[in-house]
């Protein structure tokens, strides 16, 4: 009777470690958004010239969270958790990894080309179509367009810019139009109309969009991020690059920062900039920059800038919170 009771007991035992170990892996709808890391930026970008190893990308960590990490998440400061909808929204993963790369590329175009730009360089920046970056229900391309689908041409015209594309598009009003696509190493065509935008008055074929460009300067300057994506490095990239174009070194201490980049030095907001902060303090990062840009219906206290000098205040970082709105404001902190 009592080897019985024991043998009950080690089964029930067994039962319930098993019962946890299932629900403590089992899978949410939710991914935990954490801080990442602090990459060296001297070791994705290739030329010549000898990169200074000092300055700085911050990552977030994007992960789906199983109940236990899920769980534990609301006791790890600076984690926060989103529904797979909320993160990628209608898109898959790989379609969002995809617009990931997409983003992180042209990113490094732009920087490569300001950075020249600024530095007074040889440069020329080849436009080479769109990326499809997503084809809205209204499109009557719906059906017939991937994301990932590179737009060279509209009624087998081609433009030197998605700024002269759209505008193109946009005086189309209800017409039907053929687009040309390359689809990995396919041309291909399809017709459609231009529909009406909701919530404005323009007309266009219903994508969202990014530039596919190539940008070509001497000295000769190469990014690969491999694996990072977006384009939150923009500001970063910019300076790395800057620094080989003239031959300076910008600063000696550990320097991080984020911040998109336009072809106009423009810095703009990104998402996640209080996980970057935790990243680059835990690091040993001495100065962050953080982004003013303020877009319409954001408020001063929300942007890039007033949450990072809050989540510093919160961690207690002796690293210092630097404004930017352009690539100058950046530049004239470290050549001061």
């Amino acid at each position: 009777m009592k080897k019985n009771k024991k043998i009950k007991f080690w089964l029930l035992g067994i039962a319930a470690f098993l019962i946890a170990v299932v629900f403590c892996l089992w899978p949410t709808q939710y991914y935990i958004e954490a801080p990442g890391e602090a990459f060296q930026i001297s070791k994705y970008v290739k030329s010549t010239r000898k990169p200074n190893p000092n300055f700085y990308l911050v990552t977030v960590s994007e992960r789906p969270a199983v109940m236990i990490d899920y769980l534990t998440s609301f006791l790890r400061p600076g984690d926060s958790r989103y529904s797979k909808t909320e993160l990628m929204g209608t898109s898959s993963s790989t379609e969002y990894n995809q617009m990931q790369q997409y983003y992180m590329e042209t990113s490094q175009n732009n920087a490569i080309y300001y950075a020249a730009k600024k530095a007074k360089v040889p440069y020329r920046q080849e436009f080479l179509g769109v990326y499809v970056m997503e084809v809205m229900k209204i499109s009557t391309f719906r059906k017939k367009l991937k994301v990932g689908d590179v737009l060279v041409s509209v009624n087998d015209r081609k433009f030197t810019s998605s700024g002269e594309l759209i505008k193109y598009v946009s005086s189309l009003k209800d017409k039907k139009v053929k687009v040309e696509v390359i689809r990995g190493k396919k041309h291909l065509t399809f017709s459609g109309k231009t529909v009406k935008l909701s919530g404005t008055s323009r007309y266009g074929i219903g994508i969202q969009l990014v530039d596919h460009t190539k940008v070509v300067t001497d000295p000769a300057v190469k990014i690969d991020a491999g694996d990072i994506g977006g384009p939150s490095a923009g500001l970063m990239f910019t300076l790395e690059c800057y620094q080989l174009f003239t031959g300076k070194n910008l600063s000696s201490k550990k320097i991080a920062g984020t911040g998109t980049i336009d072809s106009n030095g423009k810095v703009g907001t990104i998402g996640g900039v209080d996980k970057k902060v935790i990243a680059a303090s835990r690091q040993g990062m001495k100065v962050f920059f953080a982004p003013t840009d303020q877009p319409e219906g954001v408020k001063k206290s929300e942007t890039n800038y007033a949450e990072a000098v809050r989540t510093a205040k919160k961690i207690h970082t002796k690293m210092k919170i630097v404004p930017v709105d352009r690539f100058e404001d950046a530049l004239n902190y470290l050549e001061k």
